[in-house]
């Protein structure tokens, strides 16, 4: 089923590279965003074709910021976060007469990995965290040696997101205390995937991502436990759901337009066949669901939405 779907989301990556500006005849869905949240999105779209073969959904994936980026002017219907809105493109949304709801639909972990073949670390304080990645941490934390006197004089090689991914600003506002505060040098992608195959093949390789990506790369990758000052705790469904893998647990988001909706139906039939169906799918792309009764707050929401925007 994991591999179906990963199939799944490459195909509708690509239907999406080309023009991804809204469909004004309302046929069609046009989707954009994080990359962490974008197998989810993948998924519920494939078992959206088998209901309404009709509507062409598109996804691209150009990161959370990128993504609002297109929201907030108007180009796409939905857009996948992995971050909440910030002030200043709710600022850009207001400017352009967009109206929107906000709607969880999942929890991840950031996973915190490491190469196979690193056998010195066998978990990371936030504080150590913080020490590697922190902007005073470029050109001067750069060997292993510096953060456990115990491990290795050699390189630390370091991998993560690129500024316009929310996993980025999720990890820095979690581990710095500030949104975008990082070092920059580091091997950045926006492509989660091109990070796995970067540490995977380091054996000093360092980074971090969401979950799912850890869980479908894990005989390529070690993950290491995070201790957030109650101990070194794991990302598992158990820790992420109740919050105890902390700071790295987080909330996963799609954002819809309210125009999307007044001009296409098929924009409502979609977002409530998602929020229905995504707990079901969600193991299946490594993710956390929400508890039922969140769900149904969810769908109140968007209903309660719709409504007040049809009127």
């Amino acid at each position: 089923m994991k591999k179906l779907i990963l199939i799944t989301a490459v195909t509708f990556s690509v239907l999406s590279c080309g023009n991804n500006k809204k469909d004004q005849g309302g046929s069609g869905i046009s989707i954009d965003g994080s990359s962490t949240v974008f197998p989810v999105t993948a998924a519920i779209a494939e078992e959206y074709r088998a209901e309404a073969p009709d509507v062409n959904v598109t996804i691209g994936v150009s990161g959370t910021g990128g993504g609002f980026q297109k929201f907030t002017k108007g180009d796409v219907d939905i857009t996948n976060a992995s971050r909440s809105i910030k002030e200043e493109e709710k600022a850009i949304a207001e400017e352009n007469n967009i109206n929107f709801i906000e709607l969880e639909v999942a929890y991840d972990g950031l996973a915190v990995i490491i190469n196979p073949e690193n056998d010195w670390v066998q978990c990371f304080t936030v504080e150590q965290l913080k020490m590697i990645w922190e902007p005073a941490a470029q050109g001067k934390i750069m060997r292993w040696n510096q953060i456990n006197p115990e491990w290795p004089d050699e390189e630390i090689h370091l991998y993560g997101p690129g500024v316009a991914s929310g996993t980025f600003d999720y990890f820095t506002e979690a581990i710095m205390g500030e949104s975008g505060s990082s070092r920059g040098d580091y091997t950045a992608s926006e492509d989660d995937n091109v990070l796995v195959q970067g540490v995977a093949g380091d054996k000093f390789g360092l980074g971090f991502f969401g979950l799912a990506y850890y869980e479908e790369n894990i005989n390529k990758l070690k993950m290491v436990g995070v201790d957030g000052g109650q101990g070194c705790i794991e990302p598992t469904v158990e820790t992420v759901s109740t919050g105890t893998y902390a700071p790295l647990s987080r909330p996963l988001f799609i954002y819809v337009n309210s125009s999307s909706i007044q001009n296409n139906p098929k924009v409502i039939d979609f977002v409530n066949f998602y929020l229905k169906e995504v707990p079901s799918l969600l193991k299946d792309v490594g993710y956390v669901p929400l508890t039922a009764e969140e769900y149904q707050r969810e769908q109140k929401k968007f209903k309660d939405f719709v409504e007040e925007n049809q009127k």
